[in-house]
């Protein structure tokens, strides 16, 4: 009945059943084609970027298999010596399970871009695969150009004024603007005499060289001391980080005032001597200019009990100069009436600018004729006894 319905259609009407069967067929295939589908993207898959950044990226997929994927994660190709990986949940993973239909931001993808990237277009390719499907995801990265260099070595407040004795620390940066880690070992042109050492911030040991990270600075404090009794004036103490690639350098200025520093004392430090009463006994002093200008008329004096006598070999020193030392002897002499014990006795030396002085213990010995006396008496009555005792014996 169907065929000779058909025989009877004219021509033209069964070609476009025929075509309409034919479209129909097509349009039923492409959409169960796109239902069962994997598609895995992310919002911004090009981007601009510098050597050394470190890029994240949000996945996205979804599936229109009607059922869920176990979907293996890969990276099909990276340029060479760029690391990513994906994560999800806190920890790296390599597989992830799509749930039917849209799944946002349900694994990461991460990718550091080498310090030392040449500017540039790069690609990366991603891909997902799971129940026969499969997706790639084309990231498109631009690497920028930067100059690189330009590393410094600076110092904050880089000025600083004491006194002769004094150490000076200035808090000093280095800053490695370069596409690689360098190695910096210091140096500094101080004058003789002079000290620097380098020593990494919150650190407490001195350091001769340190490592700095690419793009990265590390600060320093270097300790400038100049020599005891150094002159007052403007000090320039330059300093530098040498790497294989490049010198920084910086300049530490140091301004000693004038210093007016006066020390008395003796040649090993003992402030204490014996001494008799009534007798002469001689203490070598030290008179010590321990700053940075030379002192006019520097007088000794000195306080002691009463009736003492204080001599000294040199009352008056004329000029003593920065950093020099004279000895000067001190006579003592007891009062006859003094009493054996320790007694205090003060030196002082002084000028118009500076002063010191320095307490001595003196222990006083007596020699009494009495004392003497005293044991020729009982030698005497000892001998005497032994006389008698020999000359009439026991009768």
């Amino acid at each position: 009945m169907m065929q000779e319905q058909r025989k009877r259609m004219p021509g033209w009407v069964r070609r476009i059943l025929t075509t309409a069967c034919i479209l129909a067929l097509g349009l039923s295939m492409a959409v169960t084609a796109q239902a069962a589908s994997l598609e895995m993207s992310t919002s911004y898959p090009g981007m601009t970027v510098g050597a050394g950044d470190a890029l994240t990226f949000s996945l996205d997929f979804y599936n229109g298999s009607g059922s869920g994927i176990n979907a293996a994660l890969s990276v099909a190709s990276i340029p060479e010596g760029w690391e990513g990986y994906f994560e999800g949940g806190g920890s790296e993973i390599s597989h992830v399970y799509v749930k039917t239909g849209d799944n946002s931001s349900l694994a990461t993808f991460y990718v550091t871009v080498p310090a030392d990237a040449a500017e540039g277009t790069y690609t990366i390719r991603l891909q997902a695969a799971g129940s026969g499907l499969s997706s790639t995801l084309e990231l498109t990265l631009e690497v920028a150009g930067e100059e690189l260099g330009g590393s410094s070595f600076t110092t904050q407040y880089a000025n600083q004024e004491g006194s002769a004795g004094t150490s000076f620390t200035f808090d000093s940066t280095i800053q490695n603007n370069t596409a690689q880690e360098q190695t910096y070992s210091f140096s500094s042109d101080a004058p003789a005499g002079w000290t620097v050492t380098f020593m990494p911030s919150g650190e407490s040991t001195q350091v001769a060289a340190i490592t700095v990270d690419a793009r990265s600075s590390q600060t320093m404090e270097v300790t400038v001391t100049p020599p005891n009794g150094v002159e007052a004036g403007e000090y320039t103490i330059p300093i530098s980080a040498i790497s294989a690639t490049e010198t920084l350098s910086s300049e530490l200025t140091v301004v000693i005032a004038d210093a007016y520093t006066l020390e008395l004392s003796t040649p090993g430090g003992l402030l204490s001597f014996d001494a008799n009463a009534n007798k002469q006994t001689s203490v070598t002093l030290s008179v010590t200019n321990s700053g940075n200008v030379d002192l006019q008329n520097v007088n000794l004096t000195s306080s002691a009990p009463d009736g003492w006598s204080v001599e000294f070999s040199q009352s008056s020193i004329d000029v003593l100069e920065a950093g020099a030392t004279q000895e000067i002897t001190a006579y003592v002499t007891p009062s006859e009436e003094a009493m054996s014990g320790d007694y205090v006795m003060t030196i002082n030396v002084q000028n118009s600018e500076a002063s010191d002085y320095a307490e001595f213990r003196v222990t006083v010995k007596t020699e009494t004729i009495w004392g003497v006396v005293g044991v020729l008496l009982i030698l005497a009555a000892a001998g005497g006894l032994w006389y008698v005792f020999r000359k009439y014996g026991r009768r």
